[in-house]
């Protein structure tokens, strides 16, 4: 068995970028800061997406599904999430009030490729908002907005 005592742990970015080559140009190539077309796609069928979240009791990450798209865009800069009742435990809202730095991951079932989005979550209870997500005579206690800082694809 291995002594995990004996393990040793990188302790600076320059040592662990010493132990890779430079990434791909095409992998930075498309990382973008808003919601493109081709992007918006993919979002949009997707049903399922993990929702991360970091504030002082730590990290969170959230399963967010739906019957359609987890998220509609306010613009091609912004999306938006309704908070349906879940089990009230608000460990991501909290987070966000906190802390607003959020990550995205859209997945689609059987699919070897995902969209990340990187940005800023503000939470709000503003009822027009809300209103956009009714469904039979349901809307959510809140909703997270989301400036997207970046977007990229992943395999």
């Amino acid at each position: 068995m291995l002594d995990l005592n004996s393990i040793e742990y990188l302790q600076t970015v320059e040592g662990l970028e010493a132990l890779y080559v430079d990434a791909a140009p095409a992998s930075l190539r498309k990382v973008v800061d808003r919601i493109t077309p081709k992007y918006w796609q993919w979002i949009s069928a997707s049903r399922f997406c993990v929702l991360t979240t970091v504030g002082s009791a730590g990290t969170d990450g959230s399963p967010r599904g739906d019957d359609g798209p987890p998220v509609i865009a306010l613009d091609e800069y912004t999306l938006a999430m309704p908070d349906w009742r879940g089990n009230n435990r608000l460990d991501s809202l909290r987070n966000i009030v906190e802390d607003g730095r959020v990550s995205l991951l859209f997945l689609i079932g059987g699919e070897n490729f995902a969209v990340r989005v990187n940005g800023i979550a503000r939470l709000s209870a503003d009822d027009k908002l809300r209103a956009l997500f009714e469904k039979d005579g349901h809307i959510p206690n809140t909703v997270i907005v989301i400036k997207v800082v970046e977007i990229y694809s992943q395999c």
